[in-house]
């Protein structure tokens, strides 16, 4: 009996089976939850947990091309055909960030958190002191009349945005992303873009020697994968080889040769990530955090001016029927002439008799008084209560900034301009002062109308022989002030508004004058400030910074470099890349006494698992390669001891290999369709776990011209896989992919053509029902 029971054991247990209303094109599992994010091919993103109860769905209204999840499991970030990557928080899906890195479709995402912390390397124990010195960051303001959620603020109880953009408390990390034209974005913290480079621009090493011999084009990448330690990408990409020749005199290309289209493997230098991952750290939370600050800013003038606008336009709507009038009535006057004629106890004209008491009226001046005053009272509230404090600590981060770029031994490096951000600096310090000098303005101009509007009520009590005593009181040369100099301008507009020329606003020259004495106290250079509005001001500003933060983008994206180029099989030249399972990974490794890693004491070692294709249309078609040693494979090669392994496992004739994923320990998880002449098995399909680290790997030589497909070295010695040495497990569907495969959870979820989804716990073992029962 328990040799029976023995034998009706399958591996990997079934959970649970369940229907799906569209079918899948990509999964991924959360790291540290079990949480299971879908994209369907209508584009909408499913969170599941694992028992299969649906968290939220939503849709960016965009075709979803890449997915991936924060290394915390906190946030998601989605890519998009469009070039767009955005990240959506987990709890509810909401969009915390949207950025477009790239031109065209996004096809793949990567987000690698810093290993283990070596205290040795950490100059500084890096802290964010500004929750020192400011209460919370304000947020952006709500549009006035607009339901909370519906312009895409955030409400005033969520924390996620915050805890996105606060990253101090975060380990350092990274998004990686690829898209199809071969240009690859790095992104700290997710939200930081510092870092873009196109791999058509690399001039790569030959393996015999090192000049600069050879270039891709047509690249479209396939996957990215950063070292644990950040020092290594992995890409796997198609292109095109092109063998460049070098004119030495000229410095530059003569002239190229096309070797072939295919699948390479490509390691880029990313050790400056790590080198200066505390410096980065400080320069992308700053930065980051100005940015977020930035936006409330931009949305506080943009809240403000429809605010403002709307007041006007309800003032003017009112009071330019007093124009009509005055025409109607034949005088030949104004209506600023008509109410300082009423003003000083002359008669009072028809035009403005009727216009006090039948088109304007008692309610319709409080109705405009209140829009009016209103509209300027919510107006300092949002300065006060936003604009005011995010330019606070704007000015702030900037000065943490500007005392950074001054330790030159270490911020010079990563392209921290000590010029670029003292000029960014002053911008900050003088968006303070304008904010001050619009506060005036906007409190006179209140103050302004309300005396006028006071007055009006007056005049209308005693047209209408009302009494008035009870009246708040007015101030004659008030009157006189606004009607010559507000009646028919808008100085808080002029203040809101952006211009197109730098010098809108009028300054005496006394004034100008007594600026430039102030400049010979030190402090700012800038005499012209005065001449400009607000939002002029606050464009000058964001340009500055975009200024100041491009240099490390620049300087960060100059020091990736291509250091080793390994064409794996070929393609034939079609305008879409051929689809390819593929999965990389790194597995520490305490065999290695040495390594070139310095994340810690043992060594990690990368393991890069793909399918070659039937379009290959090579010997090796329809296989399973399993590489192992790239990025290790350059410290050793320069020893003259190549250590990069590959090996070659046959799939079945019955079967076609339909997705592959890396799995814990060295070991790979293969999704297998039977084909239709498999009469005998029990299922339509199969997953299959396997030990990658003991199969017989065969080292690959690199002295060759990379002219030529090195798989073809080992074709000879490749291994039929066989199914019933290794953990199988039927299944009875028809499947597609994507596979996800959760290492963290040991769990797996298989998606059927048939639009079903097949959860299985990979660490279990499931009793097989007899057939009687």
């Amino acid at each position: 009996m328990e040799t029976d029971d023995t034998e009706r054991v399958v591996p990997f247990q079934l959970q649970f089976d369940k229907p799906l209303a569209s079918q899948i094109k990509i999964a991924e599992w959360n790291p540290e939850k079990d949480l299971l994010a879908m994209v369907t091919q209508d584009s909408k993103i499913l969170l599941h947990r694992f028992n299969w109860q649906r968290l939220w769905t939503i849709s960016p209204g965009r075709s979803i091309t890449s997915l991936c999840w924060r290394p915390d499991g906190k946030a998601i970030a989605v890519g998009l055909e469009d070039g767009t990557i955005s990240l959506h928080d987990v709890e509810n899906g909401k969009l915390l960030r949207s950025l477009k890195s790239h031109t065209v479709a996004v096809v793949c995402l990567h987000w690698e958190e810093e290993g283990q912390v070596d205290d040795s390397v950490n100059f500084s124990a890096y802290e964010d002191r500004t929750p020192r010195f400011f209460p919370p960051a304000p947020r952006t303001p709500r549009m006035p009349g607009v339901v909370s959620g519906d312009t895409g603020f955030m409400d005033d109880g969520e924390d996620s945005y915050r805890e996105l953009s606060n990253s101090s408390y975060q380990r350092f990390n990274i998004l990686c992303s690829g898209d199809k034209d071969g240009c690859i974005c790095f992104s700290i913290f997710g939200i930081f873009p510092i870092a873009k480079v196109n791999i058509h621009k690399f001039y790569i090493p030959g393996p015999i020697n090192d000049k600069p011999s050879y270039q891709l084009s047509g690249a479209s990448i396939y996957k990215v994968a950063l070292s644990k330690d950040l020092c290594r990408l992995i890409v796997m990409c198609s292109a095109d080889i092109n063998q460049a020749e070098i004119d030495q005199n000229l410095a530059g290309v003569r002239g190229s040769l096309t070797v072939g289209h295919g699948v390479h493997g490509l390691v880029l230098d990313t050790s400056i990530f790590w080198k200066r991952k505390n410096e980065l750290h400080q320069l992308a939370q700053q930065a980051s955090n100005i940015e977020d600050l930035t936006e409330v800013i931009r949305a506080s003038l943009s809240v403000m001016q429809k605010q403002w606008s709307d007041s006007m336009h309800a003032f003017h709507e009112k009071f330019d029927s007093l124009s009509k009038l005055i025409i109607d009535h034949a005088l030949d006057s104004s209506p600023q002439e008509e109410f300082l004629s009423l003003l000083g106890g002359a008669r009072t004209s028809p035009a403005v008799h009727q216009f006090l008491v039948n088109t304007l009226g008692e309610a319709g001046l409080k109705r405009v008084s209140k829009v009016v005053c209103g509209a300027g009272k919510e107006l300092q509230h949002i300065v006060l209560d936003h604009l005011q404090p995010a330019a606070e600590i704007i000015g702030f981060r900037m000065g943490e900034l500007r005392g950074l770029s001054r330790w030159r031994a270490r911020y010079k490096v990563i392209g921290l301009d000590e010029m670029l951000i003292d000029n960014a600096t002053e911008k900050a310090g003088m968006i303070l002062v304008q904010i001050e000098r619009f506060m005036r303005i906007l409190a006179s101009v209140e103050q302004q109308f309300s005396n006028f509007f006071n007055w009006l009520l007056k005049c209308i009590k005693l047209l209408m022989q009302e009494p008035s005593d009870q009246l708040l009181p007015y101030n004659s040369e008030l009157v006189i002030i606004f009607l010559k100099f507000l009646y028919d301008q808008d100085p808080v507009r002029q203040l809101l508004e952006l211009s197109d020329g730098d010098d809108n606003i009028e300054v005496d020259l006394g004034t100008m004058q007594r600026v430039k004495e102030l400049v010979q106290f030190g402090g700012f250079s800038d005499c012209e400030y005065l001449r400009r509005s607000l939002a002029k001001e606050f464009q000058q500003m964001e340009s500055s910074f975009k200024e100041a933060f491009l240099m490390p983008f620049t300087t960060i994206s100059r020091k990736i470099l291509c250091e080793d180029l390994l064409p794996l099989f070929p393609l034939p030249s079609a305008p879409a890349p051929v689809r390819i399972p593929m999965s990389i990974s790194y597995y520490e490794d305490y065999s290695l006494p040495d390594s070139s890693y310095q994340t810690s004491q043992h060594g990690f070692v990368d393991y890069i698992c793909f399918q070659i294709p039937m379009e290959s249309q090579v010997e090796i078609a329809n296989c399973i390669c399993i590489m192992r040693g790239f990025v290790k494979d350059l410290s050793s090669l320069k020893k003259g001891h190549p250590s990069l392994e590959a090996t070659l496992l046959c799939v079945p004739s019955n079967y076609d290999s339909v997705d592959l994923s890396l799995y814990k320990d060295s070991q790979v998880v293969l999704l297998l369709n039977g084909t239709a002449t498999l009469s005998e098995s029990s299922g339509d399909a199969c997953m299959m776990l396997m030990q990658a680290d003991q199969l017989p790997f065969v080292s690959i030589s690199r002295s060759t011209c990379l002219d030529l497909w090195q798989l073809n070295q080992i074709k000879d010695s490749a291994i039929h896989l066989e199914m019933e040495n290794e953990k199988v497990r039927s299944i009875p569907h028809s499947v597609v992919a994507p596979l996800a495969v959760s290492a963290s959870r040991g769990i797996a979820c298989v998606f059927a053509s048939r639009k079903r989804a097949l959860v299985y716990i990979l660490e279990e073992d499931e009793e097989e029902v007899p057939d009687n029962e």
